[in-house]
């Protein structure tokens, strides 16, 4: 059986949108700008992030089986640029997929003060996709609620949850689709691990505690400064995020720094830490409930895979070590 995560070449969803993107290259480079380098330029890196984007999401939605024939997929807007992304690249994707489904966009209309109400359904209207705005007052009941100075954004949350669930049931959506990308994710496992004390990321797919809706998350293998810059070439009517003041002492606005100063630094670190998230190894860990450590015995029957219990460390590239440190291989 072919693994689904090394399939990528055979992945029905990505193969014709790949051609398609490939013959817009084509006709670009022989039009009449192919005199003006720079634009030429800018079209080539546009198109090569548009074969990108359409992978990634066609691969997670492959791996994670995200979207099955019938569906009608309710695509939650925000107004930033991961949730006009999702859109553009759900879209695309769906012209050409192997299953038949549709797309709805919606957008919560929270009442937060100088909320551009009008921009989001200009948007859908220009691109001629079926949308819904539910207008819903949790602006007033969050600021009555929490104390002043304190976050907003855990109930506010919640109440947004809720109210999307329950639109979902009105419009007969069979899946919720979120703009996480991979940067989201690798952010709550840290968020997680330092302030909760748990290994909890985002997955790709889940169902709501109530058993009613399945979410998913094609964006899961999408960097964000992919999104950032295809909302850039794309001119999305992005609508700012800092609406309800400004919160900059959000305990995700600091993990989220830390980490784009660490891949600056070390090239590759999220990628690494996302990889790690699909690839645990219970028996090195410490919870109980994935491992069952009380009872490991030792039997005298070797262990086809090797030595468990002390695995080979490999040695960091001497670029990784700070400055002065030499290493010594011993045999």
């Amino acid at each position: 059986m072919v693994n689904p995560m090394n399939a990528v070449n055979d992945n029905p969803w990505i193969a014709e949108e790949a051609e398609a993107a490939d013959a817009a290259a084509a006709e670009n480079a022989n039009g009449e700008e192919a005199a003006k380098p720079g634009k030429i330029k800018i079209e080539r890196e546009q198109i090569k992030l548009e074969k990108r984007l359409c992978r990634e999401v066609g691969k997670a939605i492959l791996d994670y089986n995200m979207i099955e024939e019938g569906d009608k997929v309710m695509v939650c807007m925000s107004g930033g640029k991961d949730s006009y992304t999702l859109l553009d690249i759900l879209r695309k994707l769906q012209k050409r997929a192997p299953v038949k489904f549709d797309i709805v966009a919606v957008n919560l209309d929270q009442k937060q003060p100088g909320f551009p109400e009008h921009v989001l359904p200009e948007y859908f209207q220009s691109i001629g996709v079926d949308y819904h705005i539910e207008n819903q007052d949790t602006y007033s009941v969050v600021k009555r609620v929490v104390p002043e100075g304190k976050t907003t954004c855990g109930l506010c949350s919640r109440l947004r949850r809720a109210i999307l669930y329950k639109v979902a049931d009105q419009l007969g959506c069979t899946k919720v689709a979120l703009g996480h990308h991979r940067d989201d994710i690798v952010q709550t496992m840290m968020l997680n691990m330092f302030y909760g004390g748990r290994m909890k990321g985002m997955p790709p797919k889940l169902v709501s505690d109530d058993g009613k809706h399945v979410v998913i998350r094609p964006l899961c293998y999408v960097p964000e400064k992919d999104t950032t810059r295809w909302a850039q070439y794309q001119n999305f009517p992005i609508i700012p995020c800092n609406l309800c003041g400004s919160q900059d002492g959000l305990q995700r606005v600091a993990v989220g720094n830390m980490l784009r100063e660490w891949d600056k630094k070390f090239p590759g670190r999220i990628e690494s830490m996302f990889r790690a998230m699909g690839n645990i190894v219970t028996t090195h860990m410490m919870d109980p409930q994935l491992h069952d450590f009380r009872n490991a015995k030792a039997t005298g029957i070797a262990d086809p895979n090797g030595d468990m219990a002390f695995d080979h460390e490999e040695l960091p590239t001497m670029a990784a070590l700070p400055g002065g440190v030499q290493v010594v291989q011993l045999s």
